[in-house]
């Protein structure tokens, strides 16, 4: 899926779409934030290491195809409450619009 988002956030830069490249991104972002290894209370949040290590890599979580849906889904809702609340607002919710509908494309996958 994120292959398919980098790929196609390419090709919207090039042909630049500055909308579909913005939505692209943060969906790129919320699936990169949903693989981050959780934070462990009882550790230091900074432990000194030798440089080149490699003491500072961690193992990214790999998400479900259902996880991977469910995230897109609360984008998709996320954006559409605010279409919502633009709309009652008296303001036009084009762009959000426009956001959900390229969202959408990549529900199938």
């Amino acid at each position: 899926m994120k292959t398919r988002l980098r790929t196609d956030l390419v090709a919207a830069m090039k042909l630049g779409s500055k909308g579909e490249a913005t939505i692209l991104r943060e969906l790129i972002a919320a699936l990169d934030n949903a693989e981050a290894a959780p934070v462990r209370r009882n550790e230091p949040s900074y432990v000194q290491h030798d440089f080149f290590s490699g003491a500072a890599e961690t193992e990214r979580l790999l998400l479900s195809e259902e996880e991977v849906r469910d995230i897109l889904l609360k984008e998709i809702e996320t954006r559409e409450q605010a279409a919502a609340e633009y709309v009652r607002l008296g303001r036009s919710a084009d762009a959000l619009l426009a956001e959900v509908a390229v969202a959408r494309r990549y529900l199938n996958d």
